[in-house]
């Protein structure tokens, strides 16, 4: 049997939104898919992800991104290690009024995102490449994202110095991570970890929400 194409994926996409508790516009929606199908073309050539079956692409790149959405906090969203733009890109498809730079020192990674921030019209994303310790902003972020990226006490000291008594760390891990929550850099404190189900994932899901206390 042969992988569906994007647009058979549309159904799997609303469904699975639905099951988030999200609401987009249709324009939205045909926008993640047109994402989808460029990670799928560029994919070939540049073995951007480990998954290549378009279907699971829905559950593990789209949705699982999309589930971080409603812990966003403000209108500024740094997100950091975001290989080939996930959770940033859907995240950024998403929520147009929010503005969000996607960072990763992975040169490969960072010009598919700019390709597809150009190819897709994405008005409110940079795409910068740089390591996270060395990243040196003009301004600061409301809320710092990552996905698949380090372990939360290595994550935390690369983005001390890019955070304020205002900054929401938003951090998604797999199963309870219970092994991460100690040795963190002074400052940060733990707030919550919400559980998350993410339709047709067949993986635990955790969301680590943590706030930082400037001495």
């Amino acid at each position: 049997m042969s992988s569906p194409t994007v647009p058979d994926l549309k159904p799997n996409l609303t469904q699975g939104l639905k099951a988030l508790g999200l609401e987009l516009p249709e324009a939205r929606i045909d926008l993640l898919l047109q994402l989808l199908a460029l990670l799928i073309k560029w994919n070939k050539s540049y073995n951007l992800t480990a998954v290549r079956d378009p279907q699971q692409m829905v559950p593990v790149h789209l949705l699982d991104s999309l589930a971080m959405m409603p812990f966003l906090q403000g209108n500024s969203v740094l997100d950091v290690g975001t290989g080939p733009g996930f959770p940033g890109l859907p995240l950024a498809i998403a929520c147009p009024e929010t503005q969000f730079t996607l960072l990763d020192s992975n040169a490969k990674k960072t010009r598919f995102i700019t390709q597809a921030v150009m190819e897709l019209g994405i008005q409110n994303v940079t795409v910068v490449q740089s390591r996270a310790e060395a990243f040196q902003p003009a301004g600061q972020y409301s809320s710092i994202i990552t996905r698949a990226f380090a372990s939360i006490p290595e994550m935390l000291a690369m983005i001390k110095h890019l955070c304020t008594n205002t900054t929401a760390v938003i951090a998604m891990k797999g199963q309870y991570p219970k092994e991460e929550l100690s040795d963190w850099p002074s400052g940060f404190v733990c707030d919550e970890i919400r559980a998350v189900q993410v339709p047709e994932l067949d993986a635990a899901r955790h969301v680590v929400l943590i706030s930082y206390e400037m001495s």
